[in-house]
């Protein structure tokens, strides 16, 4: 008879847990925690050696992943699954992998967290039902959810465990991505704003990504692009991404201090509206809307004197917001020297 257990459906789930440890790390503890979570000082060494122990599991599995048969059906609120092998010492790798997974759920210690699928799975734990069995083979497992989000989850998850059989390491390399809780609407599919500099550099809110945006943050770019006199230097729409980048796609509001060189064919992109226009037979200077609003967000405009005056222009040439430098040279050097970190727009 099939016993009923109340817990994860990561007890059963053949090498659900196994791309962050063998692929990510050699087995090492990070690469099995999913990157969240190293062995802390209360780990003694019974539980490094089940870690190991476990690793050693999870890369046979994966390594005889050919050898492994599985078979999943569907039920309206979840799965129904067969995972086995006709080979014994596999067969048995597979029951001792289901128990292993129980005794990690049981003391909270959960798995490949940089799996997008398999961290969230692990948030609604307390809403899967699991039943299952040792078969001569191996493990048969029914999977159910009374929440049909969850229910989709556990579909998903069914999909990628049966990829780890069918491919081995080749899949767990792979994130596997969440499904939605509603129906995705046309407009939908990507969420873009402007925090800060509105009409240039739209984001993406990612709240969740590692490497955020930090306080205190200073970036020195250098621009030397140039581009259609008669269209905005597109260099200029990734500095505004920059600004709305750190204060609008992370988890927190960060404002960063930024310093912007312009030089070499990028020289010209600051002069104001008449000179520019009698220089390059515009109407005005495409540059200077999208440069004033990265001058009101705190971005300091500096261009190189030399490359300036090199190129027929002068001081008084350049728009009121933007300072001159003795050379790009000596501004980039300052500026690295004061902190800053250089960030180039090379041509």
């Amino acid at each position: 008879m099939l016993m009923r257990q109340l817990t994860s459906v990561f007890l059963i789930i053949l090498m659900c847990s196994t791309a962050s440890s063998v692929l990510a790390q050699g087995g090492k503890g990070r690469g099995f925690r999913g990157g969240r979570g190293v062995q802390g000082p209360d780990h003694g060494r019974g539980q490094g050696q089940a870690h190991a122990r476990d690793h050693e599991v999870f890369r046979f599995l994966l390594t005889n992943h050919m050898k492994i048969k599985r078979t999943v059906k569907e039920l309206p609120n979840g799965v129904d699954t067969l995972t086995e092998s006709d080979d014994p010492q596999i067969a048995a790798k597979i029951q001792e992998h289901v128990g292993r997974m129980k005794s990690r759920v049981v003391k909270n210690e959960p798995i490949r967290l940089r799996d997008p699928l398999f961290a969230e799975l692990f948030k609604h734990t307390d809403k899967i039902k699991m039943e299952y069995q040792k078969t001569e083979k191996g493990v048969r497992v029914i999977e159910t959810s009374e929440a049909p989000y969850v229910a989709k989850l556990i579909k998903a998850h069914a999909k990628a465990v049966s990829g780890f059989v069918k491919h081995g390491f080749r899949e767990a390399m792979k994130n596997h991505s969440v499904p939605r809780q509603n129906k995705l609407s046309k407009n939908d599919q990507v969420q873009y704003h402007n925090p800060v500099i509105k009409d240039y550099g739209k984001v993406i809110k990612l709240p969740d990504a590692v490497q955020q945006p930090r306080k205190g943050s200073k970036l020195c770019v250098d621009l030397t692009r140039g581009g259609d006199a008669g269209q905005l230097n597109p260099a200029l729409e990734k500095v505004a991404r920059y600004v709305n980048i750190y204060q609008g796609a992370g988890k927190m509001s960060v404002k960063p201090q930024i310093a912007l060189v312009l030089h070499g064919d990028a020289t010209l992109a600051v002069l104001n509206d008449d000179v520019y226009a009698k220089r390059f037979g515009t109407e005005s200077n495409p540059n200077l809307k999208c440069l004033h609003e990265l001058h009101e967000a705190g971005v300091e405009i500096y261009v190189c004197g030399q490359s300036l005056i090199g190129k027929g222009g002068k001081q008084e040439d350049l728009v009121v917001f933007s300072q001159m430098a003795v050379s790009a040279l000596t501004a980039i050097v300052n500026l690295q020297a004061d902190g800053y970190g250089y960030v180039p727009l090379l041509k």
